[in-house]
């Protein structure tokens, strides 16, 4: 240390300019190589969000085209037996309806077994949420705003509408 130095807190020795390029140059050099190490980890992140988004979007269409498989495998002995009644029929209308009654009866079934159920409101009293009103009749004996007769049966799946149920409805007397 230098008693005559004006500035005797700075280290001279650092001072010295091929020492501190030199530092300054590794420093650099770190810094660079820590930029390279960080894009890199930041390619490989974006493309693994990338290959995780496209499985992502594959597996949404396996399942769209999939969706109806166990449904579709249930109707499968319904066709069979529709088929089976068409060959064994004959000219026999009994045996022919018989079998549609059988059918259906299945058919029935593997809807039930799939949620779905019938909407048949016949002396319940008008639901516009489950029912559409097809027109008003004068109906004796039948408190108003009941449904008189259905023309067509309304479906729920899951206990949501499919189909409303196409309904007469007894007007007030």
């Amino acid at each position: 240390m230098n008693p005559n130095d004006p500035n005797p807190d700075v280290n001279h020795e650092a001072q010295d300019p091929v020492a501190a390029a030199g530092a300054a140059m590794s420093e650099v050099e770190a810094l660079r190589s820590e930029m390279n190490k960080l894009r890199e980890d930041s390619l490989r992140e974006r493309a693994e969000l990338e290959n995780q988004r496209k499985r992502v979007v594959r597996d949404i269409e396996m399942a769209r085209k999939f969706a109806n498989e166990r449904l579709l495998g249930d109707l499968l002995p319904v066709i069979d037996s529709l088929e089976a009644g068409l060959a064994a029929a004959g000219n026999d209308a009994s045996a022919l309806r018989q079998g549609m009654e059988l059918t259906l009866r299945q058919l029935l079934k593997v809807g039930a077994d799939n949620g779905l159920v019938a909407v048949d409101p016949v002396g319940q009293p008008f639901n516009p949420e489950h029912h559409q009103a097809m027109s008003m009749v004068p109906a004796p004996g039948v408190a108003p705003n009941h449904v008189v007769q259905v023309y067509q049966k309304g479906w729920l799946l899951n206990e949501r509408l499919l189909r409303p149920a196409l309904v007469v409805v007894a007007q007030d007397a």
